[in-house]
């Protein structure tokens, strides 16, 4: 099992006093040094530029792989992917990696004005403009219809890599096709539950085989954070954190399936949460995720998520109880799991305990 750690830009929006960017990096170089094995950052449309963050990250680690989790083709045409991934790679000496989804359409079609055209289709046309570019000649056209109209340009960077890792995220069984096909990897989104992995996880590698690739090459990321707790109070804020991540997440069109569970009605649980958050009304405005905190009642939704479901899929509790599920999680095929910082995020020996805690 490898682990990871995921940024998100929400300590950013949060900042007034224009400490958080340093903090980051100060973050990201204590992981680094006590062997965290990948950090990722995240990118959603109202947020910050993930290879901007990412490059300075790469100045102030060795060993982390370095990806986005996840981008997009809607805000970054392909071209500018493939000069994104290769500058990153060479200033992190060969340790870029490409998390890449379609996003919330809704976002990018009704918000921002992007035509999105069959998201799909978007994904695999973008895939295959990148590990172009990144193969001798380096030049690439597209074919006749496609949505890209790339004509023998090519591209003068590549990445250090001879083809950086591609991984898609993917729910729904097209998405998890088009990764057996052409992708490394596959990322699954926060909380997704162990009897969507059982499933898919065979069929990818499944699909992947019937391809005429090799299975065993695909990594499986989870994006659900470990969560070590000491006691009541700090189980009680990991429960609440992972009902404020299902209330704004999981009740996104297509993010259902990841969380069906046995034993809990999750359809009416994801439809009353969807009610109090406004969560339809909310997206068919063209708002994101600040336009969803502000217009819904978070309390009372994060109220109406039992904490058995969520202990069921996130992976929360005391050492014994975390060791437990990463193993199940590692029956299952998944090989990277993300950490949840220590209180002393900062500091490389409180991430060497960590990690060490972890790995035994």
């Amino acid at each position: 099992m490898r682990f990871t750690l995921d940024f998100s830009h929400h300590s950013w929006a949060r900042d007034r006093e224009g400490r958080a960017p340093a903090r980051t990096l100060d973050i990201a170089r204590a992981a680094d040094a006590a062997g965290i094995d990948a950090i990722w950052v995240s990118e959603d449309p109202e947020g910050w530029d993930a290879f901007a963050l990412l490059g300075a990250i790469a100045a102030v680690t060795t060993h982390a792989q370095l990806g986005t989790s996840v981008t997009s083709p809607y805000p970054r045409h392909p071209n500018l992917l493939a000069a994104s991934v290769a500058t990153l790679d060479r200033l992190s000496a060969g340790r870029a990696v490409l998390g890449l989804g379609r996003g919330q359409t809704e976002w990018h079609r009704d918000a921002l004005g992007v035509d999105t055209g069959e998201p799909l289709a978007v994904l695999a046309e973008t895939i295959a403009l990148l590990r172009g570019w990144w193969a001798p000649p380096h030049r690439v056209s597209s074919p006749d219809g496609a949505r890209f109209r790339v004509r023998d340009w090519e591209r003068a960077v590549s990445p250090l890599q001879t083809q950086a890792p591609i991984l898609l995220a993917a729910a729904g069984p097209k998405a998890m096709q088009l990764a057996a096909e052409a992708a490394d990897g596959v990322i699954f989104n926060l909380l997704t539950s162990g009897a969507f992995l059982a499933e898919a996880i065979p069929r990818l590698r499944a699909s992947t085989e019937a391809a005429g690739r090799d299975p065993e090459s695909l990594c499986f990321v989870l994006r659900t954070t470990i969560d070590v707790v000491t006691d009541d109070a700090s189980e009680r804020r990991a429960l609440d954190r992972a009902k404020s991540i299902f209330a704004l997440v999981s009740t996104l069109p297509g993010m259902d399936r990841l969380v069906s569970l046995a034993g809990f009605d999750v359809p009416a649980i994801l439809d009353e949460v969807r009610t109090l958050i406004r969560g339809d009304e909310t997206l068919a405005a063209g708002g994101g995720f600040p336009e969803r905190r502000r217009q819904g009642d978070l309390a009372a939704a994060r109220q109406a998520i039992p904490d058995a479901l969520i202990r069921e899929l996130g992976i929360i509790g005391d050492l014994a109880t975390v060791r437990a599920r990463l193993k199940s999680l590692e029956r299952l095929g998944v090989t990277h799991v993300a950490v949840m910082p220590p209180d002393d995020a900062v500091s490389t020996e409180a991430w060497r305990r960590l990690l060490g805690d972890l790995r035994q």
